[in-house]
């Protein structure tokens, strides 16, 4: 009887501690982690929330860019740090779930060795071309390419990033080939690229080439979402062009180490999801591109990061991929 009682004593005191290291967190600065150089698309989104995560959770962020090898360098620090709340990690589809398939020696296993909180928002894809290339139309732009096999070009942000895989696949399915450009410093380089005709196409974001195209220094040909974009409602989608399973965007997401307790966890995803319903948050997200688009609740998006890791699996192992 003893024991028992003793067992729950210890209990009770463990879920009592738990609980109140919950109330005092956080008690110093908290590190918030970006696997890109400023100025990018990941960048912009935690640039946009860190006021308002800020001031929900009455600590100073710090916003800490970790950029270099596709997201890796960043990736692994925020893995290594001690799981207590004090360090944030701003994830996306390349970062936390191809990754582990392009690169075989891949230090980080996202499922394995962070906490995923919540997603943030998805960044719409986009198929865009040089307005040199005499199509207009997905199957126009086939049928060009086919009649000069080899002889074409697409640039994408890195040899292991969404938009090369889309690509490969894109072509695999259309029976067409293409020359892969890849381009350091993310997703701005690869749109330069393609504005200034080194390149006759990409896939990339809309918020990447909604300017361009009103100015027409760029076409869009399909959008890669489920729907039509907001943004360009005239252009159709992939799947309304013959590519269904091309419905992608770049999906942005929030981690923490593992380890992290769960009072934290749970407290760290209330304040995300409030600062994503911030009419201000959502107001400057919406003018750059973003669709907020955030999970039920952590282990939704655990569940939704290993269906997307095991997808990105399939899509490398079917065209080829490796990282050049």
């Amino acid at each position: 009887m003893r024991t028992r009682i003793r067992a729950v004593m210890l209990i009770a005191g463990i879920a009592f501690a738990a609980g109140a290291s919950a109330q005092a967190y956080p008690s110093r600065p908290i590190k918030f982690v970006v696997p890109f150089p400023p100025g990018g698309n990941l960048d912009f989104l935690a640039r946009t929330i860190q006021p308002r995560l800020s001031e929900a959770l009455g600590a100073t962020i710090v916003v800490d860019n970790r950029g270099g090898a596709a997201g890796i360098v960043g990736a692994e620090y925020a893995a290594r740090q001690p799981g207590d709340g004090y360090t944030l990690f701003l994830g996306n589809t390349g970062s936390s779930a191809i990754n582990p398939s392009i690169f075989p020696s891949f230090p980080v296993r996202p499922l394995r060795d962070l906490v995923g909180l919540t997603l943030l928002v998805d960044v719409p894809g986009a198929f865009a071309v040089h307005p040199s290339v005499p199509a207009n139309s997905v199957k126009e732009f086939i049928d060009y390419a086919k009649a000069r096999p080899g002889q074409l070009n697409y640039g994408s942000s890195g040899s292991g990033s969404a938009q090369r895989l889309a690509f490969e696949f894109f072509m695999q399915k259309a029976g067409i080939k293409l020359v892969h450009i890849p381009y350091k410093g993310g997703a701005g380089a690869a749109t330069l690229a393609v504005l200034a005709g080194e390149v006759n196409a990409t896939m990339l974001t809309v918020a990447s080439f909604v300017g361009h195209v009103k100015s027409g220094k760029a076409k869009v040909l399909a959008v890669m979402s489920p729907a039509r974009s907001h943004a360009l409602p005239q252009v159709p989608t992939m799947a309304e062009s013959g590519f269904p399973e091309l419905k992608l965007g770049s999906w942005q997401a929030m981690f923490v180490p593992k380890g992290t307790p769960r009072p934290i966890v749970n407290k760290l995803y209330g304040v995300m999801i409030k600062t994503m319903e911030d009419p201000e948050t959502m107001r400057r997200l919406a003018a750059g591109g973003a669709d907020i688009v955030t999970s039920k609740s952590p282990d939704e998006f655990a569940a939704f990061l290993k269906e997307q890791t095991e997808f990105w699996a399939k899509i490398v192992k079917s065209v080829g991929a490796t990282a050049e």
